[in-house]
């Protein structure tokens, strides 16, 4: 049970949306995991069993291919009918597919978790386990996968008119260099990264300022103003961070 793009590097890359695989033979799982991770903004794919994970993940079962995977990410149970977690790690490692894989199970012992990672999963996580605690296993074990995929060159987001240097710590808007405090570059990063995606000011006091914070949700609008007025030609008539009243923030 569970407790409870127009962006791209400039090296050509487009960045799309993540997509998760879920297996879980447990309803209830998989309905409130996929939920979750729909409202995070990732795409999600769900299947009871190991045979229909494998007609999702591509047959034939054993072969090895050179076609790009299919998935972003894995999260897989290890009990399942029939083909099971184990084996569908296996054949994932088989094909060459370096996609991070997250383990869920009711099996937590040390051995369980030895043998889980040993067959090629990333992270394990036992049965009950806590929503806010899982997406963030996912968003860290997407964070390192796109880390080691991006070319040496991938440093930089632009979005039409904006550029974003992740290694320079700079922002240029039509050429011209704006100066960002780092909780409005970090703000626009996160934008930049995930364009059109809805986010409440929460969500955004939990990626840029952390769980932790203690503060007036309030600052969020006030360094979303301040953003605006960096990039924007006309902040009070925003192109790039639109307002939707009641929900949030959308760039793009």
């Amino acid at each position: 049970m569970v407790q409870n793009k127009e962006s791209h590097y400039q090296s050509g890359i487009t960045l799309q949306q993540d997509r998760i695989l879920i297996v879980d033979d447990e309803a209830l799982i998989r309905e409130t995991v996929s939920l979750a991770l729909k409202e995070e903004g990732y795409r999600v794919d769900v299947a009871e069993t190991g045979s229909l994970a494998l007609e999702l993940l591509g047959s034939p079962v054993w072969s090895r291919s050179a076609e790009l995977p299919p998935f972003d990410l894995a999260i897989l149970d290890l009990m399942l009918p029939g083909v099971g977690g184990l084996d569908l790690c296996r054949l994932i490692r088989h094909r060459n597919w370096d996609i991070p894989i997250l383990i869920l199970s009711a099996k937590g012992s040390e051995t369980d978790r030895v043998v889980g990672l040993e067959v090629g999963a990333d992270d394990y996580l036992a049965k009950p386990f806590g929503m806010r605690e899982l997406i963030a296993r996912c968003r860290a074990l997407l964070r390192r996968y796109r880390r080691a995929q991006a070319p040496p060159d991938a440093s930089v987001l632009i979005y039409r008119d904006i550029a974003l240097y992740l290694n320079e710590l700079r922002v240029t808007v039509d050429g011209r260099e704006v100066a960002l405090a780092p909780k409005e570059f970090r703000i626009l990063e996160l934008f930049m990264n995930h364009p059109n995606r809805v986010w409440k000011r929460e969500e955004l006091i939990d990626q840029v300022w952390g769980p932790d914070f203690m503060g007036d949700r309030k600052t969020v609008d006030v360094h979303i103003r301040w953003l605006r007025e960096k990039v924007e030609v006309d902040p009070s008539h925003p192109q790039y961070i639109v307002t939707l009243r009641g929900f949030g923030y959308r760039f793009g």
